[in-house]
């Protein structure tokens, strides 16, 4: 359960089914849609857009949004292990090995 410390949250709406709850038990879900023309010249009109929807758990879990954002987790935290690190950071020049 959240804290109650905060007061009477604000309301929001489903944007799949229109019921209407508190801001912090609705799932935010943000979209990325590219419009092209396709065309390989310079005439090439590209228009990107964003959509920030909020859902009712009932319909998160029914459109699969809680899947999506698992497996977005799971893919950052996999490209921060595999990241190379800056080795200066840790160790001195040498830090006791041998060439």
């Amino acid at each position: 359960m959240p804290n109650k410390t905060r007061g009477r949250e604000k309301l929001v709406t489903c944007s799949s089914c229109g019921r209407t709850m508190p801001k912090d038990k609705s799932v935010k879900y943000s979209k990325m849609t590219v419009y092209s023309t396709e065309l390989k010249t310079a005439d090439d009109v590209k228009t990107t857009t964003y959509e920030d929807n909020r859902y009712c758990m009932s319909c998160a879990k029914h459109r699969r949004i809680f899947e999506k954002l698992k497996n977005k987790a799971i893919r950052t935290s996999e490209r921060e292990k595999s990241a190379p690190r800056d080795r200066r950071l840790g160790e001195s020049w040498n830090s006791g090995k041998r060439w």
